[in-house]
């Protein structure tokens, strides 16, 4: 197989892989009201070291701020996370969870972890960790402008 044939593989993989995990996510937290969506968004303002506006989270996920603007108000609806004044910037509000976000956050670790062992099940570390290592290179190739679509 040549190197063009195994890259298109693995863009193949990745999209269904990314259509099931979405689906698998959905039912994970499903009766949390959230969905993988919600998840993501929550867990990336969790993870930040300090409260960062929604323009911040989107471009750490790669996702567009639209769509992050409009999942940061569903949570916000919901009580889970609240936006605060950005000292560097005006309009730029910062997402920061709420105590309910939090504990909601908490419930979906306790889930994630076992759901995450029973994925890993059979499978050595060290080839986890190459699958994770092509990834990156290719999301930063991306990232970068490389294959942006442009012939």
């Amino acid at each position: 197989m040549s190197t063009i044939d195994a890259v298109t593989d693995l863009i193949l993989e990745t999209f269904r892989l990314n259509g099931r995990l979405l689906a698998a996510g959905d039912a994970l937290v499903r009766d949390l009201d959230l969905t993988s969506a919600r998840w993501q968004v929550l867990g990336a303002a969790m993870m930040a070291a300090e409260p960062i506006p929604v323009a911040h989270i989107a471009r750490n996920m790669g996702l567009s701020r639209q769509n992050v603007q409009r999942i940061v108000n569903e949570l916000e609806a919901q009580g889970i996370v609240r936006l605060a004044p950005n000292p560097h910037h005006q309009r730029a509000k910062l997402v920061v969870p709420t105590d309910l976000g939090r504990a909601r956050y908490a419930a979906v670790a306790a889930r994630q972890a076992p759901w995450a062992g029973a994925l890993a099940e059979g499978l050595a570390p060290e080839a986890i960790e190459a699958a994770t290592a092509v990834l990156r290179v290719v999301r930063h190739r991306l990232e970068q402008g490389q294959g942006d679509g442009e012939p």
